[in-house]
């Protein structure tokens, strides 16, 4: 009887897994690339690349006239970049790659000629930095002292 109940006690303990952080699959088959959806409806294709280029912030440069990713002049093309460049800046995450169902992730690198797209560790985050770039002491001692001062009334 005694067996039958430690067999059962020690069924249920769990067992602890390591697995990556949530939604970020790099770890899980190596690099990866966010390219646009080639099936997928032209309006909704524009919208998602206007807003990777808009509030999305990332860098679309490339992909302008002149620029070294502006041929294959084509939305699927320009869409890729950009929305790559917008998963990488935000830490190869799966969220990161989904602009409304326009686009998929990929591990076969969509570079091409000069065109260069960007890989993990390869960008820099788009967030802007608070302070201006610097850290600057006294004005963080001095904020930290209107905080206090704010906080006991």
């Amino acid at each position: 009887m005694e067996t039958t109940a430690q067999e059962k006690a020690e069924s249920a303990i769990p067992v602890t897994t390591l697995s990556p952080p949530e939604g970020n699959t790099t770890f899980l088959g190596g690099t990866s690339w966010c390219v646009a959806h080639s099936g997928v409806s032209q309006i909704d294709l524009q919208n998602a690349l206007d807003w990777a280029c808009g509030l999305g912030m990332a860098d679309c440069k490339p992909i302008q006239q002149g620029g070294a990713c502006f041929d294959p002049d084509t939305l699927v093309s320009h869409a890729s970049y950009a929305f790559n460049n917008y998963y990488q800046q935000n830490g190869n995450s799966d969220i990161a790659c989904n602009f409304g169902g326009t686009a998929t992730l990929s591990n076969i690198d969509p570079s091409h000629g000069k065109c260069n797209f960007a890989s993990p560790g390869s960008v820099r985050s788009s967030a802007p930095c608070l302070l201006g770039g610097k850290t600057s002491f006294p004005w963080l001692k001095f904020a930290g002292i209107l905080l206090l001062l704010y906080l006991r009334r």
